[in-house]
């Protein structure tokens, strides 16, 4: 819940800086729901992708408040983040409910990027990956054989706290999400990536990325300002 008006001018200060030094990665902008129409159209031919950060699974209804695929669609964008760790603590969404909001997304044709990960007590007794390859199992529906989606490895714990996982730990967890996702949809899994999030900022930004099955950042704070996700941009 980050963005009025003047995030508009930071958006076309990260399009400048990627038209001027082109990244070897997508780079996308999830804003809130209020600027993704003006934000696709402020960026309108720009190397930069649109995303919202939520989606119902219904395509319309009675659902005051709600935003659906398609209204999304209809307003620029082409992903949507789901199943991200505050939607599923703050508004106590379930495995079955993210997976029928992947459903929804593919429907309306956005790509899901679909968020996983611990907090901090299922860390300490070492459950991390158990919970993580669970969350997998029960947030991606069938339908995503063939699709193309993203998975975001986002630790509960280290969120807007600034703490980080120790490297090792990251291509733990991101080496047992490849696994399940090559299980679950054989070669489509192997190649589908895997993005991290937590706390990624300028001077960590190279290191994780740097990791094995690591495939890009799902960045937080550090992308309301322009220079900022610039530079972590530039470490990939």
């Amino acid at each position: 819940m980050h963005g009025l008006s003047a995030s508009l001018d930071e958006a076309r200060a990260l399009a400048a800086a990627l038209e001027a030094r082109p990244p070897p990665a997508r780079v996308a902008i999830c804003p809130p729901a209020t600027l993704v129409s003006r934000m696709a159209v402020a960026l309108a031919g720009l190397p930069i992708l649109i995303g919202g950060q939520d989606c119902r699974p219904e395509p319309a209804g009675a659902f005051t408040g709600d935003i659906s695929a398609e209204m999304l669609i209809d307003a620029g964008a082409s992903l949507v983040i789901l199943g991200h760790s505050e939607r599923r603590a703050g508004h106590g969404e379930s495995d079955g409910l993210v997976a029928a909001k992947v459903k929804g997304a593919l429907r309306a044709g956005l790509e899901p990027i679909v968020c996983v990960g611990e907090g901090l007590d299922q860390r300490r007794a070492g459950a991390a990956v158990a919970i993580v390859e669970a969350q997998l199992r029960g947030s991606l529906p069938v339908e995503l054989a063939g699709a193309r989606f993203a998975i975001a490895y986002e630790p509960v714990w280290a969120i807007g706290s600034g703490l980080v996982p120790e490297l090792d730990e990251i291509e733990a967890v991101h080496g047992a999400i490849r696994d399940e996702l090559v299980a679950l949809f054989g070669e489509a899994g192997a190649t589908a990536p895997i993005l991290y999030g937590g706390s990624v900022k300028p001077s960590n930004a190279k290191a994780i990325l740097s990791v094995k099955n690591v495939g890009g950042a799902l960045v937080g704070g550090a992308s309301l300002i322009a220079a900022e996700f610039a530079r972590i941009i530039e470490a990939i």
